[in-house]
């Protein structure tokens, strides 16, 4: 089950700040144990280090993601398409016409029942988006791109001495 293939994840995370992959992989397991019925898709891009869940291996099929980001410490759990979903507590981020996110800052704050009935709807509208049923697929992990050249992520600033 690719639940349990982080060979290539695990490598991609590697820069990260530790607090940065724990919080990754807590949020993984979130979404997997969420949509076992889906599949992984990461991208190790410049930017980011981006992992979706997908019910078929396209992008737009995406329900939800998660995104690490080389220039901060910023991790964001995101819909692909949060524009279609409500939101009635007006928790995501996101002016764009498609994609909105939650900010996780660490795993206390983070809204899980909140963010739990956002998958679920956005699974619901991810499935409806599927045209030819023969394309969904389940339990892969699949690594989309890798980018060779990557920013570095910054580094935590030492606390300033009083």
């Amino acid at each position: 089950m690719a639940k349990t293939d982080t060979k290539d994840l695990l490598k991609f995370l590697k820069p990260f700040p530790k607090a940065t992959q724990e919080l990754v992989l807590w949020l993984r397991d979130f979404a997997w144990d969420i949509c076992p019925d889906t599949n992984e898709i990461i991208y190790d891009n410049y930017n980011a280090l981006a992992i979706g869940w997908t019910l078929t291996e396209k992008l737009s099929h995406t329900i939800c993601s998660i995104a690490a980001y080389r220039a901060g410490t910023n991790v964001h759990f995101g819909f692909y398409w949060g524009s279609q979903i409500a939101d009635p507590e007006k928790k995501l981020l996101g002016q764009g016409n498609q994609y909105r996110y939650f900010l996780v800052k660490d795993k206390k704050s983070f809204p899980k029942a909140y963010i739990t009935k956002l998958v679920y709807e956005a699974h619901a509208n991810s499935l409806a988006k599927v045209k030819d049923p023969k394309l969904l697929k389940q339990g892969l992990t699949i690594t989309k791109s890798i980018s060779p050249a990557k920013r570095e992520p910054k580094k935590a600033k030492p606390a300033k001495k009083v």
